[in-house]
């Protein structure tokens, strides 16, 4: 069976909307955080509640309508998609929160969540709540967020506690954004105006209901999003993440191809040809790949409406966005040869792609 090729991501996004966000890139990178007037956008649009419900403030969207746009945001920009994702997938944590702090923390307009799954922290058991103190790396769009989450090690009596299976018991905190103190910590080439920074705390008492579980038993929320599985809900919004920069990057290479024979001489009717062949499997593959995606994604949602998601279906996910991942790297190497100059300088758009799409590659979630 043929399964159906996924519309382009500008179909999805209104089109000023577009054009007010990729005309502050620029800026934003040379700022090193998303410009204001883009963060005023998201905040009209409600793309940091993506999957957060409607009686909270949120869209209420289902996983795959939510992967879809995020594949879009990317398109439009890799640290704007970036950003979304990760900010919108921690405010996901709202399903778990006690329903106090939950609303709490959601009255606020330019609410955003950002946060680290690095157990890199120690929270240790007092008397109504935790003492806690950490320092955890790479907290995307830490420059605007308002809320921090972040995983500890969990003490007692100074000895760590441990789980069913005999492993350190690890659980989420969440903090506020006057709690933590911010370190100038991103250094990489790409991804560069998601201000991925680093946060820590030190010596910090917080009451028990900052402690929460990422686990459907407890969420608060009767939305089938909060009995979806955190690590392939987190795998899908990635790997969206990648499509979009590759599809973007074939848009941009698309017109570097046609103009081409304007500035080069010995520019031949055979290199043309070429172009356009590789210019062509590069689209049937990312297309294909995620075509692939999509239909196991859309899956995986329908058996989570029913009841819960088999194992083999899981299996399936892990494999389709890593699949995918991959395959929006591969063929952006491969164009990248032909594209020129243009693409190596780093004032342009289609350099910007290339360097955000190869650091989001390291992710580690997508890479094993």
């Amino acid at each position: 069976m043929t399964l159906p090729v996924p519309e382009h991501p500008l179909q999805r996004i209104d089109a000023n909307i577009v054009t007010t966000l990729q005309h502050y890139t620029d800026a934003a990178e040379r700022l090193g955080h998303l410009h204001e007037a883009q963060l005023e956008v998201l905040y009209n649009a409600g793309w940091f509640r993506l999957f957060v419900p409607k009686a909270s403030g949120g869209l209420e969207l289902s996983l795959p309508d939510g992967v879809r746009l995020e594949e879009s945001v990317a398109y439009v920009d890799g640290s704007l998609g970036w950003v979304v994702t990760l900010c919108s997938g921690a405010s996901w944590f709202v399903g778990f929160l006690d329903e106090k702090l939950r609303r709490q923390l959601l009255t606020d307009r330019q609410v955003c969540f950002a946060g680290s799954g690095a157990p890199t922290g120690r929270a240790e058991a007092v008397e109504g709540g935790y003492r806690i103190e950490g320092d955890w790396l790479y907290a995307t769009g830490s420059h605007h967020a308002t809320v921090f989450t972040a995983n500890c090690v969990i003490y007692k009596d100074g000895a760590p506690l441990h789980d069913a299976n005999g492993a350190p018991e690890v659980r989420p905190f969440v903090f506020l954004r006057d709690e933590v103190t911010l370190r100038p910590a991103w250094k990489a080439i790409g991804m560069i105006a998601t201000a991925s920074n680093a946060f820590s705390v030190n010596n910090l008492f917080v009451p028990a209901n900052r402690c929460f579980r990422i686990d459907g038993r407890f969420t608060t929320h009767a939305d089938a999003v909060y009995q979806y599985p955190f690590q392939p809900l987190a795998e899908t919004t990635l790997a969206a993440n990648h499509a979009g920069m590759g599809m973007r990057f074939i848009d941009l290479c698309d017109v570097l191809f046609s103009e081409r024979p304007r500035y080069s001489r010995s520019h031949t009717e055979d290199q043309a040809l070429l172009l356009e062949k590789k210019l062509g499997f590069a689209r049937l593959s990312l297309d294909s790949c995620r075509s692939e995606f999509y239909a196991v994604l859309d899956r995986s949602w329908e058996q989570c409406l029913a009841g819960g998601i088999s194992d083999g279906t899981l299996v399936e996910i892990g494999q389709a966005s890593r699949r995918l991942a991959r395959t929006s790297l591969e063929v952006v190497d491969r164009l990248y040869p032909y594209a020129g100059l243009h693409a190596a300088n780093p004032e342009t758009e289609i350099n910007r792609v290339w360097r955000n799409l190869h650091t989001a590659s390291q992710h580690f979630l997508l890479v094993f």
